[in-house]
């Protein structure tokens, strides 16, 4: 993506506010114009001056009046168009800042969980406040005075030729020599920029990953070895980034060398020329106006390309990230169901995460209204990928999933995850209060509601033991509560959403044997009248499942009921014979060990 194409994508982020853009656009085109006009109007009245001066007919006040008069006014324009304009393009720039943030933040959050475990949260912030401050910027400083920089140098620069053809030719080559320098840097050093950029983001990943493991750094002494592993970062990222710093250092020394010596060749020359006749002394002070401004005008392009160059690797990764489109979407006119009675049909379903390797294949299973169905397997069978194509983590390659008879690709996807309730076998809380999270599943539940959904949790007694209750912060994924705590309050969560369909993905592995058994029994009750799917390694909370289905490398292989299953003697009974749930199907030699193994596990 050329600079050019980059830039005008940024621009297209002002939205709504392009229009503004673009009258802030002409604002500066009338600023660049007057800043010429000013510099020729006091050329010409030096002119009536020198002339009144040669025994001409002397030049009175009132004769000067209407130059002196326009010559203030553009003045006074200039200034005060130069406020407006200021503070119009201060409040544009960062209004559209923090929407092209709620933007990138709202679509990130709905890309596939693919590209979430595949780039690190840390990049995705950096890239997030990066890329969005980068486009502040490049809007603040270009309606500032950029743009009227850029249309004093490529417009009215060319029309000096006709003010006096001699000092114009010598003005527009010397500010062509200073711009193909600065085009030979950006050429230079515009692949050295992306590796710097490169560096950076490792630099956040690095940052953010040790920040969300200080207990692991902390218990394991590892605080010294990531913070030097953190350091030979910032030492090839400094590597990296000192030639891109010394040619934009050589280009602004070029430019401010600049200054000296293009108002000396045009004094010198405008000197000569007035020596021979032709040049007049005000056409030299004209001249020399305008190229002293020029050149603050080209140091400000310069300064803009500059910043534009390095930003420009921020914003790439910004737009990347940004034209990730989304795995799964509304289809045109889909469905919002109110509440489903939580039928599920799986037909069929086959589905790969790389388009290589089968994650799933031709699984098909029924679950009516109500029943609990138990999915159970070595990990990478395929049971999680089961249930995440259920609540549309992502869609199947091939067969169709449906619920109450309806393809959930022709549901709107908010109704059809407000019908399923997920407990994830990591709990996944917010840093913020119990209440809060607890509202992540029903936002307009009451105290009563949420206390009743604490107390079937088995949470209760814990929230009383904190300090401001309901209203007590957990920390950063809830770390101030114990993993058993923690997953307790997603039950919770779950349970006060209160759907017709009910994901537990081994929503019980975090607690203690007799919190579980409690638990266990507020999930029978909790689970009658819904459609409950249970993902499960320990076997013993599955027992009273209405349907169990075994899956092996992304097919099942076995279904049916605890009993049926173990009658079959096939894999599941294998599953079950080595959490000791059955015994051996022939007699074997009585040992100690395993009779007070089966005593524990029952």
């Amino acid at each position: 993506m050329r600079l050019i194409r980059l830039y005008a994508r940024v621009v297209g982020q002002l939205g709504p506010d392009l229009k503004l853009g673009g009258l802030l656009a002409l604002a500066n085109i009338g600023l660049a114009i007057a800043s010429f006009a000013e510099p020729i109007l006091f050329g010409r009245i030096i002119d009536r001056l020198t002339m009144g001066g040669q025994g001409r007919a002397d030049v009175t006040f009132t004769d000067l009046l209407p130059l002196i008069i326009a010559w203030i006014a553009f003045g006074l324009f200039t200034i005060g168009a130069g406020v407006l304009v200021g503070l119009t393009a201060d409040r544009l720039s960062h209004r559209r800042r923090l929407a092209v943030v709620a933007n990138y933040f709202e679509h990130v959050l709905e890309l596939p969980l693919a590209f979430h475990t595949s780039t690190h949260s840390g990049r995705v912030l950096k890239v997030m406040l990066e890329g969005s401050n980068g486009m502040g910027w490049l809007w603040l400083g270009f309606f500032r005075e950029h743009f009227a920089a850029l249309v004093s140098l490529g417009v009215l620069l060319p029309l000096t030729v006709f003010l006096n053809w001699r000092l114009g030719v010598l003005l527009v080559i010397l500010v062509a020599l200073f711009t193909a320098l600065t085009a030979y840097v950006i050429r230079k050093t515009e692949t050295l920029q992306g590796s710097v950029e490169s560096y950076h983001s490792r630099l956040a990943e690095q940052a953010s990953d040790a920040l969300g493991n200080v207990p692991v750094i902390q218990s394991f002494t590892r605080a010294a070895a990531e913070t030097g592993a953190l350091r030979s970062t910032i030492r090839q990222l400094l590597n990296a980034q000192t030639p891109v710093l010394s040619w934009w250092a050589m280009a602004n020394i070029a430019s401010r060398a600049a200054a000296t010596l293009t108002v000396t060749s045009i004094f010198l020359l405008g000197t000569w020329l007035h020596l021979q006749g032709y040049a007049t002394v005000g056409d030299v002070v004209m001249f020399m106006s305008i190229a002293t401004m020029l050149i603050g005008r080209l140091e400000q392009v310069v300064g803009f390309i500059s910043q534009l160059f390095l930003q420009a690797p921020k914003m790439r990764e910004f737009f990347e990230i940004l034209d990730t489109a989304p795995a799964v979407h509304d289809r045109p006119g889909a469905l919002n169901v109110d509440r489903f009675a939580g039928r599920v049909d799986f037909e069929g379903v086959s589905f790969s995460y790389d388009g290589k390797r089968s994650a799933l294949t031709d699984v098909s299973f029924s679950a009516e209204p109500g029943t609990t169905v138990a999915l159970v397997g070595a990990t990478g069978s395929g049971k999680s990928t089961t249930l995440g194509l259920l609540h549309r983590a992502f869609d199947p390659q091939s067969g169709a999933i449906r619920i109450d008879g309806h393809d959930i690709r022709d549901v709107c996807l908010a109704a059809l995850r407000r019908n399923i309730g997920v407990v994830f076998q990591e709990p996944m809380l917010f840093a913020r209060s119990i209440r809060e999270n607890l509202q992540v599943g029903r936002p307009d539940a009451s105290e009563d509601e949420m206390r009743d959904a604490l107390e079937r949790a088995q949470a209760i007694e814990f929230i009383a033991r904190q300090t401001d209750g309901l209203d007590s912060i957990i920390g950063e994924r809830g770390r101030s509560l114990s993993g058993g705590e923690r997953q307790r309050l997603s039950i919770a969560r779950a349970l006060l959403k209160n759907p017709p369909i009910l994901v537990l993905d081994e929503a019980t592995s975090a607690l203690d044997a007799g919190t579980e058994r409690k638990l266990q029994i507020a999930l029978e009750e909790v689970m009658r009248g819904r459609t409950t799917f249970v993902i499960a390694h320990r076997l013993a909370t599955i027992r009273n499942a209405d349907k169990i289905l075994v899956f092996d490398a992304g097919r099942i292989v076995e279904a049916g009921s605890f009993e049926e299953l173990v009658a079959r003697n096939g894999r599941f009974a294998e599953l079950a014979r080595a959490q000791f749930m059955v015994g051996d199907p022939e007699p074997q030699r009585p040992t100690l060990i395993r009779p007070a193994l089966a005593a524990v596990a029952e």
